[in-house]
């Protein structure tokens, strides 16, 4: 592995730039986007590796540490290659460059420039080298990338100076000990995979007990964990790694969710350790309690196969071993249940295949997150090649998945990551429909898994039948709603006059996919119900955000915002996906294709709230649905106009 830049320019060829255009993207394009990532890492960890070589440390110095990088990398390339690209190191590199710059805010930021120390013995070990390296220790805990966490036992509280050897595969971990003295660990580090595999290369599986001294103590192997308790939980005190420490050394392993691929089995790293694991600013590791990691494991094996299922081609079909890593966000363990949808997903640039996902409760949720945080992660790869659009970063345009207005660069990202999930959902039709005539796998865990469509008391034929019909629907709906949503994302960027030419060609080809889709038959009621959520929504949007100027200078496409806007929850999107059996209030009878009924009930609501936005966004686009014509047009074009409900 060599830090200096290459001279040859990066190409892509007009055929996997086609493809990507389009929103998807072979095993060809996916690898040539991550050769491209490697190139563009490699830069910036040579600009680092510039700025760090002079900072006083008492750890390795950087271009120490580097060397003992490399020489692992002379023995081992791709274990270590896979280390440097690894989504947890780029986010190191783009926070500490930040840091360089006075962006960012973190710990000592000699401590944070260790992370480097920490990367060469992960590569040592995964070489088989020998390295002597001085590491950070944060409450006696060193993190190795790729590998797990290993942690002394009474050791120094806060941030203190250890030493790390590495010897054939073996760790040998000494730093101060609580009291004075020196606290010890030796280990074989390995990560575990989820799928039942166990420990790579025999190395220390999760809770091992493994060879460590405090002074004044017997071996930490005489030592056993409580039974049924972790050897590392989320800390009782934020920014540190734990209230309740264990009085023994441990090694705490990366899991990994097992995934096997047409070319063998594929491991993922469930990274809830690594601190640059998030999207910007360092954290503690959170660990996943057991049944939450197997949990996981569950979920993403249903996810894969639902990915698998026979269906469309191109933009929404993905090979999720092209997932470098999943962080778990936002619970540790199993209880309280988890809702059925995504509530928190999200991806940095600066990590490649990575994403941050709130475990659902729902396989189909969970695929959706991964096909849409894939197409981000594609996207920002090509915007690190080459620029697509010239953005002011005005936050001033409509995103129809968004409560707030959005710049254009963040309009691009949704436009390309929506149009993934389209085809997802394309994809799920047709299998949807493949099923109901009976010629694909009739799979439970489907499309209808977000809801229970056993009624308990129709004969077993009747409720295939209807479960069936409810998939097509589900899935029709989804895909009109989001090919819908996508072009007219595109129209505005393609409007807007700001785009390179290799933007407009990107754009031009996410244009030519949604308007084929467009020409796709959807079921009737599952259209009229995308429809009408992609009116509400917007409506709604414009009623919150948008100042009610009359004004001729100010089009509906240039509005002025207000200062008062606040966040606001889109509960309609998945309301209406599924059609009313039994309607009772107005948003129900308007999904159920009743807009005259839903039209009285808004009103009774307007009365007792003339400024209420949700209501009056259902009350304009029910008028406008019952009386289509210019009025309508008008009326949907620029609600905010009509605050308060006008007579009538």
């Amino acid at each position: 592995m060599s830090s200096e830049p290459r001279p040859a320019p990066f190409r892509i060829p007009e055929g996997i730039f086609a493809e990507l255009a389009a929103g998807g993207g072979s095993e060809q394009a996916v690898a040539l986007l991550e050769r491209a990532e490697r190139a563009r890492r490699l830069l910036l960890l040579r600009t680092l590796l510039d700025r760090l070589a002079p900072l006083p440390t008492p750890l390795t110095p950087a271009p120490e540490a580097w060397r003992a990088l490399k020489e692992a990398a002379t023995r081992a390339p791709e274990p270590v290659d896979r280390l440097l690209l690894a989504p947890a190191t780029g986010g190191w590199i783009a926070h500490l460059l930040r840091r360089t710059h006075g962006t960012a805010t973190g710990p000592a930021l000699w401590a944070e420039a260790g992370y480097l120390c920490a990367l060469a013995v992960s590569a040592s070990l995964s070489a088989g080298t020998r390295a002597d390296l001085r590491v950070p220790l944060h409450d006696g805990a060193l993190v190795l990338p790729g590998l797990g966490m290993a942690r002394l036992a009474h050791a120094g509280r806060g941030l203190t100076v250890g030493r790390a050897r590495t010897d054939g595969g073996r760790l040998s971990l000494t730093g101060p000990a609580r009291g004075g003295g020196e606290a010890t660990l030796t280990v074989r580090p390995a990560t575990v995979s989820l799928g039942g595999e166990g420990a790579r290369d025999g190395g220390a599986r999760e809770g091992d007990v493994v060879r460590g001294d405090a002074p004044g103590e017997e071996a930490a192997r005489e030592t056993t964990p409580p039974p049924g308790r972790e050897p590392l939980l989320g800390g009782d005190t934020p920014g540190t790694l734990g209230g309740h420490e264990p009085p023994y050394a441990s090694w705490i392993p990366l899991r990994t969710l097992a995934h096997r691929s047409p070319t063998g089995p594929v491991a993922i790293p469930l990274d809830d350790l690594d601190p640059y694991r998030d999207l910007d600013d360092p954290l503690p590791p959170a660990r996943l309690d057991q049944d939450e990691a197997e949990t996981w494991q569950r979920l993403f094996e249903e996810a894969v196969a639902v990915l698998a299922e026979p269906g469309g081609s191109g933009p929404g079909r993905f090979d999720p071993a092209a997932i470098h890593a999943v962080v778990p966000w936002g619970r540790t363990s199993t209880v309280p249940p988890a809702p059925p949808t995504v509530r928190v997903s999200a991806s940095s640039g600066d990590s490649f295949g990575a994403m941050v996902i709130a475990r659902p409760s729902s396989a189909v949720a969970l695929a959706e997150t991964l096909v849409h945080e894939f197409q981000h992660s594609k996207l920002a790869a090509l915007l690190h090649l080459f620029p697509l659009l010239e953005d002011d970063r005005e936050e001033r345009y409509y995103a129809p998945w968004r409560a707030d207005p959005r710049h254009l660069t963040g309009l691009l990202h949704g436009a390309y990551a929506f149009t993934g999930v389209a085809g997802f959902w394309r994809d799920r039709l047709t299998a949807a429909r493949a099923r109901g005539r009976g010629e694909g796998p009739d799979e439970r865990r489907g499309l209808d898994d977000r809801r229970d469509v056993g009624d308990g008391h129709r004969p077993a034929d009747n409720r295939e039948g209807t479960r069936h019909d409810q998939a097509v629907e589900s899935a029709g709906y989804h895909f009109a709603l989001r090919r819908t949503q996508s072009r007219l994302v595109v129209r505005t960027l393609l409007a807007e006059g700001r785009l390179t030419p290799q933007g407009r060609g990107l754009v031009t080809g996410l244009a030519r996919t949604l308007d084929g889709w467009l020409r796709e038959p959807v079921p009737a009621a599952a259209l009229a119900r995308a429809r009408t959520a992609a009116l509400l929504h917007r409506t709604e949007w414009r009623l919150r955000n948008v100042v009610p100027v009359s004004d001729a200078a100010h089009a509906p496409d240039l509005p002025r915002f207000r200062s008062d806007r606040t966040t606001w929850p889109d509960v309609r999107t998945h309301a209406f996906a599924t059609r009313p059996t039994a309607p009772r209030t107005a948003d129900e009878h308007l999904a159920a294709g009743d807009p005259a009924v839903a039209l009285a009930r808004y009103a009774d609501q307007l009365t007792v709230d003339p400024n209420d936005p949700h209501t009056l966004a259902g009350w304009i686009v029910a008028r406008a649905t019952l009386e289509p014509g210019r009025t309508a047009r008008r009326m949907l074009a620029r609600p905010e106009l009509l605050q308060p409900l006008p007579s009538g």
